[in-house]
């Protein structure tokens, strides 16, 4: 389902330069890396509005040995760089993909375009230290062809206001889903800001059920995350009877008044708006957002205070949380740029020694004493952010790994919430709910997994609604299978079971 969000139009470049392998592995121009000339080329995105100066780029040649040219492609230019890089086979020696891109190069891969590099890192002291459940997520038919740059499984939880908590004698934060319905119940009626006046909800949400409340809370309910596993068949979320029990208890906050009425339309910045300014106090979703939250509502309101949370039990009295891949974005090394595994080596030995603490520290946090400070192990910022923004930010685009992996510093929190939230991350790794198809492949789902998607998404809102009994919603899911899903969940299923 996430994965179809982006198909883009390298579907019918792959075709094309399949056909182009033996001639692109000759151009000249996409063999300027790994081959005769001894750089290393990558292309990586650039998600700031200046390319940076060179001298932190100088700083890591000098620690790694390595001669490097880095082509800075703009954030919103980067598909179509790419694009046409793969359909003229220019591809550079590093190519840094996300997950969308990732899948549609699988292709390619198959076609042996690509190095396949499992075999070779455990001759690599740091890259051997990459995280085996992160790197299985882009495994192609069992085979690993990507390093990545880590991110947090999951950030998923709970912010709410512990002030308000503290008002009405509620005793920690919630720690089932009965005890949270009851939070929301007690924010909208008991009058937690003591204004006497009627002005306050429990749940503040938006029109996302992913990175909104519902799936976060659907995970707690023990719902599989996209796809499940039953009886040997892949079969998708809303298929399961937690998704439906999710669906029932998002209906009895609304029937009752405990969340925003108009959330299917709610914006992200007004849901984050009700929360900051008193009128919400429960907001699901990355508990990292706590910081800026808190730095918004504490200008409203200096007396504000928030608090993070993560495990809230289900019916079931199990906890579990929906996860990611654990990366933002893979880097991939084309053979028609590099040649040979002599050239693949030197290249593999270059993101080792990035994966060293001192270089890993330096694209992450630039040089010490000039762009932040060391206290208590962790990284602080020096005051001058724009400075750090045009010479150094750039570069973490570069980060292979994550601190676990690499060494490097996290950032120091001065705000207590904040730095919970980064512990709780950790916490949630106990608990993962994964999807089982993350690296498998359905045909049918890339051509009409979206739109079909929508379909169920329609249907969820409109019973919370209360528009939409049951059975209606088994109507929506059985428009869903005949109109292609029952041969997705064929496609899914074959897959897995070939893996088994």
């Amino acid at each position: 389902m996430k994965r179809t969000a982006v198909a883009f139009c390298l579907i019918g470049l792959v075709s094309e330069a399949c056909s182009n392998n033996n001639e692109s592995a000759s151009n000249e121009e996409g063999n300027e890396g790994g081959g005769g000339s001894g750089t290393i080329e990558i292309m990586s995105n650039l998600h700031t509005p200046e390319v940076p100066e060179p001298f932190i780029e100088e700083k890591v040649e000098e620690q790694t040995g390595a001669d490097l040219s880095i082509n800075w492609v703009p954030d919103n230019n980067y598909n179509d760089r790419l694009n046409t890089a793969f359909s003229t086979g220019t591809l550079p020696d590093v190519v840094y993909v996300n997950f969308n891109h990732f899948n549609q190069f699988k292709d390619a891969i198959r076609d042996d375009q690509f190095w396949e590099v499992g075999p070779y890192l455990d001759e690599y002291e740091n890259l051997s230290k990459l995280k085996d459940n992160v790197l299985d997520n882009s495994r192609v038919d069992g085979k690993l062809y990507t390093i990545y740059q880590g991110r947090p499984l999951s950030r998923q939880g709970l912010i709410y206001r512990k002030d308000w908590a503290e008002q009405l004698g509620l005793d920690g934060p919630p720690e089932t889903t009965e005890e949270f319905f009851e939070y929301a119940k007690a924010f909208t009626e008991q009058d937690p800001d003591q204004d006497g006046q009627d002005d306050t909800i429990g749940l503040t949400d938006r029109e996302d059920l992913v990175y909104g409340a519902f799936k976060t809370v659907s995970s707690w309910f023990g719902t599989p995350n996209d796809w499940g596993v039953q009886d040997g068949e892949i079969r998708p979320e809303f298929m399961f009877p937690e998704y439906v029990d999710t669906m029932k208890f998002f209906r009895r906050l609304h029937e009752n008044g405990y969340i925003n009425q108009d959330f299917p339309v709610t914006s992200k910045s007004d849901q984050q708006d009700m929360f900051k300014n008193g009128t919400a106090g429960l907001y699901v979703g990355s508990m990292g957002d706590v910081g800026t939250l808190y730095n918004d509502a504490e200008n409203i309101n200096p007396d504000v205070e928030y608090d993070v949370h993560n495990r809230v039990k289900g019916p079931d009295g199990e906890y579990g949380i929906w996860s990611i891949p654990g990366f933002g974005s893979l880097q991939l090394f084309p053979k028609s740029a590099v040649e040979t595994e002599q050239e693949l080596r030197k290249i593999l030995d270059f993101f080792d020694k990035l994966m060293t603490r001192e270089t890993a520290n330096l694209i992450s946090w630039g040089i010490k004493g000039e762009h932040y400070t060391v206290e208590d192990g962790k990284a602080v910022m020096t005051e001058d952010s724009q400075k750090f923004d045009r010479e150094v930010k750039p570069y973490q685009s570069l980060e292979i790994g994550e601190p676990a992996t690499n060494g490097s510093y996290q950032l120091k929190a001065e705000y207590a919430p904040k730095a919970k939230s980064e512990e709780l991350n950790i916490d949630n790794e106990d608990f993962l709910i994964e999807d089982p198809t993350l690296t498998l492949d359905s045909e049918t789902d890339l051509q009409k997994g979206t739109r079909l998607q929508q379909g169920i998404n329609d249907a969820t809102y409109n019973f919370i609604l209360g528009e939409l009994d049951e059975e209606g919603f088994e109507q929506a899911v059985q428009t869903w299978r005949n109109n292609g899903g029952d041969q997705i969940i064929k496609e899914y299923t074959e897959a897995y079971q070939e893996l088994q």
